[in-house]
Parts: C-alpha cells; structure tokens; sequence
C-alpha cells in the first residue's frame, strides 16, 4: 500500500485516539446477529508464492492456493474485484473452494469508486452487485475506497450512491481526503447517513496519515486496514491497543470486525495476522480463527472459541 507510506517511521506518534462521538451510540443501537460475534482475521490476496512452506504446504500448486488460504484465514480484503468484475465462473470456482466459514470482502471497482457520480448512472455497479451477491454465505463486506481527492464538497454524490446501493449487500466507507476527519457539519452527516442506511465505516491505520485514525463506527461491524512497517515493534504495540479497542467495541455491541494486515509486499502479512490472531484469542465470548503458520503453531490448534 502506498497510501500514507513514509521513507522512515521514526518521528510518528502511533498512539491509537479515542472513539469519535457517535460510535457508542451506533454500536447500542445496532440491532443483534443473534449469532457469536466474530473477529475475523485476513490479508490482502492469496497468490503469493513466497508463502508456500510458511502458510501453505510445501510444492502447494498455484490453483491451491486459495483452497490453502482460506483454512488458515478465515477472509480476504479482496482487491482483484476493483480492477475486474468476476465472472459467474470465477466466483462460483471461490465459493466452492472457501472454508464454510470464509467471508469475502470485496473493494468495489475503481470504475465507480473513482468516477465523478460514484457510478449510478451507468450498468457497473448493478453488474458487480449481480456478480458478487452469488457469494451467498460467503460475502463478507463489499467496501468502497474514496479517491483522495474526494472531499466533504462531494457530500451530495456519496448521498445518492448511498441511497441507492442495494440493501441486502453489506457495504463499508473508506474515506481518505482531509476534510472528513475534521468536526464539519458535512463529516457528521455522513457519518449519520451511514448509520441509517446501515453502511460501515472503513478505519485505516497507516503511519504517514494518522488523520484516518478516525474511530467512529456507524454499524455493528467494524473493518480495518493496518498497514505494518516490516513488523517493526511498533506493529505490535499497534495491534495490542487494536485488540484492545475492538475488545472494548465488542462489549459495547460490536458484532463482527474484519481485520486486514498489510505488510510491504506483503511478504510479512501471515506472521503480523497470527500475532493479531493470539491476542484476539484473548477476547472473552468472541470467535476468531487465524493463521497457523508452519513451524509456528498456536498451543491449542487453529480455531479458539472462549
């Protein structure tokens, strides 16, 4: 990830902010799953040879990969969906091969994401709506990442987009312009239209933008993008005031959290998700599931249910 990228980290104050005003109050009044709340733990893509003989088997094929990814993680932040919508195949080819308890969040195409009115006046997001739902059980939650350059002066278009994204599919915001992380009448009311129309907020935990640290939640479910610096110390003192946090929003009435590790290039993300992996072991009443890396084996087995 680019995004927020620093040549050195030395000078940046990583400590985590407190809640926004406004995500107790969404969390209270976010109705029960009436099912376990969970912690789900994932990284950013499964085609990464370099994981063979660390997260999959030895001589694993590349068209294993994800049958192997998805026994160790239990969801992706599915980036391969903003680039291409999949076809009726390819999905069906994921579901098949995904644990039973696999969720797949898919970022919307950059085709919508990235156009003046957000798609919703052409056929893409219809057809990535058609195409992902087919996922079933399997969908986890599609989210959209603003441009940069989408500020609160677009407030209307996200409006729209917003009223007219369909219901069933669950769906989280990831806004990164400036604007929206100040106390502005127009961040509020996004914030507030999120929460009535069920949408989520998308937290990003990077170094060189400590601004999308934002901390306000709108719905039961939580999704965060942590970007590690080469599991540096501070990547887990990071993750322990993470568990932490989310451990305090589970008990306020959080149901589900999708947690993403990025690492650079990637090749460290499987060892940062099995450290978010044991201490979200920690939580009370909380089911997750994390990697268990070869080697390197969690003392009670891959699933942890207290």
């Amino acid at each position: 990830m680019e995004f927020g990228k620093l040549p050195t980290i030395e000078s940046v104050d990583f400590s985590m902010p407190g809640d926004r005003e406004g995500t107790a109050r969404a969390l209270a009044e976010s109705p029960a799953s009436g099912g376990q709340p969970t912690f789900y733990i994932g990284c950013t893509g499964w085609s990464m040879k370099e994981w063979v003989g660390k997260v999959y088997p030895e001589k694993t094929k590349t068209s294993d990969f994800l049958r192997h990814y998805s026994r160790q993680f239990n969801t992706i932040e599915l980036n391969t969906t903003h680039y291409r919508i999949p076809d009726w195949v390819t999905i069906q080819k994921w579901k098949t091969e995904a644990a039973d308890d696999f969720r797949f969040c898919p970022k919307l195409p950059q085709t919508i994401s990235h156009s003046n009115n957000l798609g919703i006046s052409g056929g893409e997001l219809p057809a990535f709506c058609e195409s992902i739902q087919q996922l079933e059980e399997k969908l986890g939650c599609c989210f959209m990442q603003l441009p940069p350059y989408f500020g609160v002066d677009r407030l209307p278009v996200i409006e729209r987009f917003i009223e007219r994204f369909p219901k069933h599919i669950p769906l989280a915001l990831e806004l990164r312009h400036e604007s929206w992380f100040g106390e502005s009448p127009a961040s509020e009311a996004l914030f507030s239209l999120m929460q009535e129309h069920r949408v989520s907020t998308v937290i990003t935990d990077v170094a060189g933008r400590r601004d999308v640290l934002h901390m306000r939640l709108t719905t039961g479910t939580a999704m965060v993008r942590f970007v590690g610096n080469n599991l540096h110390p501070t990547d887990y003192q990071r993750v322990d005031a993470w568990v932490g946090r989310i451990g305090d929003w589970f008990e306020q009435g959080l149901q589900e959290v999708f947690f993403f590790t990025h690492e650079p290039d990637n090749l460290m993300a499987p060892e940062l998700a099995f450290y978010v992996f044991e201490q979200a072991s920690r939580i009370a009443g909380v089911q997750t599931r994390g990697p268990k890396l070869m080697g390197n084996e969690p003392e009670q087995g891959q699933m942890r249910l207290f």
